[in-house]
């Protein structure tokens, strides 16, 4: 590992006296003011209502279009008071009001009220003249407040809520109090009273595909997998997942896990394992990641598959930061120690984000004063943990993940069966302060790596260095990754690229065995001298596909591996590491 930075060097004589105490002192003040807005800016905050009042007060005829629309919705709403109709309320993916109550008196007019002020919202949120970062955080943060407001939120309300307590005499209810109890006990570190029907441990539950650990550093574990076939491809493949959640993702019940699967087509697999860190890891940066993440690991594959070019596939956060090892590796000069790495027969990137112009939802929360709040909040205890990053996730998606969550423990009583997406999705990991905070600033605020600005050993890195093919994949419900914005790397690289586009979300639609009831996707190849095709364009000539996208990335393997059929390989115990799924996946912290 790199020695970590030394501490910042004083404030030189030039700056004003007590400069660096001050700094100290708004950092602390920032810190303690997060408490209180769950880690939102207020500053932020403030600039886009500020943003969008302005332009309201300055645009009548849109303050006049707003308040014509917004009587006309009072008016529409008394008539269904008046008129006692039945309601065709559209559902298509919002399942609030699906049960036939709400679509009759009187039920209906409060409904069809409601998805009217949605409606009026998403049009005031969007006046011109607004920057489209505050239109999307007044989108946003409107959309918040009207699913608290829902009235499939209200017990009383609720036709659902009403059968199921007069049918069960109450028991619901006391049910709910005893799920809120259980879920305010494992909040604060205690255990349930209600004890889960099942665990997903790793190494017993989820994480079972049969490997060892060949490889550990202070940052990761490389787990090698042990062989199914008695042959196998020359070429392994080596998996960097995201550092937000751990590895298993894509190893979770033997029956929907990737690894399992890409064993059993004969592949040597190797997946990284990431340290959860604590304290002392405050100053590792994105540096520290590439160096011990990529370069390290594949000098340990190199010396496990001696002779080999290696399939390389990074998911989320892993696919970007595999994306800059490979430019680093492709540009002239290439990085220190790149003799002792393997030849990358290929790429491949699933939900990753390599031009960060648009997004999507995830830049909400990301401006220059929400980062600073987000910094001064990490070194107060050197790292962002789990439960803020989750908090985030939930502030986004809070209709599916808060609301309807407390619809159905709290108001029916029933208790969420746990399954090891929803397992692998509770076991939170940290965030090293130093890495964070660069990669927000290098990657979503100044969009370093799409514009050929990234530095990587003090040089910039270029994604059109890259000249393996890449398979690219997107999923349709994307909100930490859309599928636009993973597209965006056609415009960067300067090779073939195979795109899929999954159905399905950044984790539903990864994890999509074969024989999942539902799944489809498209797929299209782009060589380097094919014209630029835009997402619409690109849609209407992709092949569709019914299944699963593995057995498609699974054939684009053998057709860019060499065709070599060796002896199976199996990992070789090393002194002092354990086998699959290894210790650093075992790492919890209470937050």
């Amino acid at each position: 590992m790199r020695p970590l930075p030394p501490a910042p060097p004083p404030a030189d004589d030039g700056a004003p006296a007590g400069a660096s105490g001050t700094a100290s002192l708004d950092q602390s003040v920032a810190a303690h003011l997060a408490r209180f807005t769950s880690g939102l800016s207020p500053v932020s905050l403030a600039l886009a209502a500020t943003d969008w009042g302005l332009n309201l007060a300055t645009q009548p005829g849109q303050a006049a279009r707003l308040a014509t629309q917004a009587q006309q919705g009072a008016l529409q709403w008394w008539a269904d008071v008046l008129d006692d109709p039945v309601l065709d309320i559209p559902s298509g993916e919002d399942h609030r009001f699906e049960h036939p109550q709400w679509r009759r008196w009187p039920l209906a007019p409060v409904v069809r009220a409601y998805l009217g002020a949605e409606q009026w919202w998403a049009q005031a949120t969007s006046l011109p003249g607004m920057s489209p970062h505050h239109q999307d955080m007044n989108r946003v943060f409107a959309r918040q407040w009207l699913d608290m407001l829902s009235p499939a939120n209200v017990p009383w309300l609720n036709p659902e809520v009403q059968q199921r307590t007069w049918a069960s005499g109450g028991s619901n209810l006391l049910q709910g109090l005893a799920n809120a109890q259980d879920d305010w006990r494992r909040r604060h570190g205690l255990a349930p009273l209600q004890p889960d029907e099942r665990a997903y441990q790793p190494g017993v539950d989820v994480a079972t595909t049969p490997g060892r650990v060949v490889h550990r550093n202070h940052l990761v574990e490389l787990i090698q997998y042990s062989p199914s076939t008695p042959q196998v491809n020359a070429e392994p493949v080596f998996i960097v997942p995201s550092w937000i959640m751990k590895y298993y993702i894509l190893d979770l019940s033997p029956h929907n896990s990737l690894v399992k699967w890409l064993v059993g087509q004969g592949h040597t697999v190797f997946m990284l394992s990431w340290r959860n860190p604590d304290e002392g890891d405050a100053l590792l940066d994105m540096a520290d990641y590439l160096q011990l993440g990529v370069f390290d690991p594949l000098a340990a594959i190199a010396r496990c598959v001696p002779g080999e070019a290696v399939h390389a596939m990074g998911y989320c956060l892993g696919g970007t930061l595999l994306s800059i090892g490979a430019a680093a590796l492709a540009r002239p000069g290439q990085v220190a120690g790149a003799e002792q790495l393997p030849a990358l027969a290929s790429l491949s990137l699933l939900a990753a984000e390599t031009d960060f112009s648009e997004p999507g939802e995830m830049g909400v929360l990301i401006d220059e004063a929400q980062v600073q709040l987000l910094e001064a909040m990490m070194a107060e205890r050197g790292f962002l943990t789990g439960r803020q990053m989750a908090g985030s996730f939930q502030f986004l998606h809070a209709r599916e993940l808060v609301w309807s969550a407390t619809l159905r423990e709290v108001w029916l009583g029933e208790r969420l069966r746990p399954n090891d997406l929803m397992a692998w999705n509770a076991d939170v990991t940290r965030m090293p302060a130093t890495m964070h905070s660069e990669y927000l600033r290098r990657c979503y605020l100044r969009n370093e790596l799409a514009t050929n600005r990234y530095p990587v050993e003090g040089r910039p890195v270029a994604l059109g260095d890259i000249r393996q093919p890449i398979f690219l994949v997107g999923t349709e419900k994307d909100h930490v990754a859309p599928w636009k914005s993973v597209y965006k790397l056609h415009q960067l690289a300067d090779t073939e690229v195979t795109f899929v586009l999954a159905n399905g979300g950044h984790n539903a639609g990864i994890v999509s065995e074969p024989g999942h009831a539902g799944r489809r996707h498209a797929v299209h190849t782009q060589t380097s001298h094919d014209a630029w095709l835009p997402p619409e364009a690109w849609c209407d000539q992709a092949r569709r596909v019914d299944g699963s996208w593995w057995p498609t990335w699974q054939a684009w393997l053998l057709a860019k591996g060499s065709g070599r059929q060796v002896p199976a390989r199996n990992p070789q115990a090393v002194p002092g590491l354990p086998a699959a799924p290894g210790a650093y996946v075992l790492q919890r912290y209470l937050d």
